[in-house]
């Protein structure tokens, strides 16, 4: 990253912190992180028996469900879905998943025209080169205004001024026109939960609803999303909310449970009254089922990387696709091979700590990473000079 783009980074993150720090220490903040913890935990150890009831909430609730073991599972089957509904501009939500299996470059590679609705994403679109987002709910904090208004300008061949307002409304109009003749949007979601059969969204533009209103809604999740019932889904994303954007509560929560339906003419049960005539669920393993469990306790807030002293001294070097900093390095192992976790910065970690002290669920991301250097190193991954520094001790009994 560039050192402007470094700094810009760092002063959002300030942002955050100084919002996030009026709240997170409140009594109920402490009471929600205990129970965000308990939540979790109880999940990945009940993974199996909880995805099993999520199937069965999801054929109670009317909801088409397909379980993907890899990226590419995953691919063909959003690509059959796509085919069917003969799509050629999709509605696409923010979303770390489809991140992780890099969806938006296959489809546009097939000519698809994929429109990020969410505001951060798609000024990262709009500028085409060098646009990895930054943070998981903030994925452009590393550009200034007037970089944006550059990219705004180009991009749409507009000829807006370096005014918040107004770049938000010529982005918020160029995406609303793209969509007016989609009929698929496709998310992520927040938390999923078992007993209803429910996904959880939370958003602030108000976007996802626009992609869930489509006639296809395609829903990409890790089976480490679910937890055991509603309450708990909305107590992981209030947890996530707090300390992702140092607010109480989103502007929005989706609760989606099945398609868009009406039995207002004589109780007969008609589809699609004005949302999804389909939902579909995209439940990803993609190494999940081998990752150190506390690896998947995750709630993706971010707010370990705002900590991070190498993450702010580098960006998003470190990490891997759309997972930043440390705990996208350690899952960078299970999702591709040891040589992508050395390869995404295995040995940029200090092993400060820093992010498990300010992580809600308190993942050990410091002891994951000195493990798996530990393991890297076995099957021959780690710095030359360290390998150098090695061979002199077995041969000198000295370093040098």
């Amino acid at each position: 990253m560039k050192a402007s783009e470094l700094e810009t980074m760092r002063k959002s993150f300030s942002t955050v912190k100084s919002r996030s720090n009026s709240i997170k220490d409140s009594p109920s903040t402490k009471r929600l992180e205990s129970k965000g913890r308990e939540i979790k935990k109880f999940s990945i150890e009940n993974n199996e028996k909880l995805l099993d009831q999520l199937l069965e909430s999801f054929k109670r609730n009317g909801i088409d469900f397909v379980m993907a073991d890899t990226s590419e599972d995953a691919i063909d089957i959003i690509d059959e879905l796509i085919d069917e509904y003969g799509a050629t501009t999709i509605a696409k939500a923010k979303s770390n998943t489809l991140g992780e299996i890099n969806l938006k470059k296959h489809l546009v590679d097939k000519d698809i025209d994929v429109v990020e609705t969410d505001l951060g994403d798609r000024i990262l679109q709009l500028k085409k080169t060098d646009n990895k987002p930054v943070h998981p709910t903030g994925p452009a904090s590393h550009l200034n205004i007037s970089k944006i208004t550059d990219i705004v300008n180009e991009s749409l061949d507009a000829n807006v001024n370096p005014e918040p307002r107004e770049i938000m409304e010529t982005v918020r109009s160029d995406v609303l026109n793209r969509l007016k003749n989609a009929r698929v949007g496709i998310s992520g979601a927040n938390a999923i939960a078992a007993e209803e059969g429910s996904l959880v969204m939370v958003h602030n533009e108000g976007n996802i609803s626009i992609v869930s209103l489509k006639d296809l809604h395609i829903i990409v999740a890790g089976i480490d999303k679910i937890v055991p019932c509603l309450e708990d889904a909305i107590s992981i994303v209030k947890l996530e909310t707090i300390f992702a954007t140092g607010n109480f509560v989103t502007s929005y929560m989706n609760v989606i449970s099945g398609p868009s339906k009406t039995a207002d003419i004589e109780k007969k049960l008609l589809k699609n009254m004005y949302g999804a005539e389909k939902v579909v669920v995209i439940l990803l393993d993609n190494g999940r089922s081998e990752a150190t469990e506390e690896c998947l306790y995750c709630i993706g807030c971010g707010n370990c990387v705002v900590h991070c002293p190498v993450y702010n001294a580098v960006g998003n070097e470190f990490g891997f696709n759309n997972y930043f900093g440390g705990r996208g390095v350690a899952m960078s192992k299970f999702i591709e091979d040891e040589e992508t976790c050395y390869d995404s910065g295995l040995y940029m970690c200090t092993l400060c700590g820093l992010c498990t002290l300010n992580c809600p669920v308190s993942i050990p991301t410091n002891e994951i990473i000195e493990n798996m250097r530990k393991l890297s190193a076995d099957v021959g991954f780690y710095p030359k000079a360290h390998g150098k520094i090695k061979d002199n001790i077995s041969k000198n009994d000295s370093p040098y």
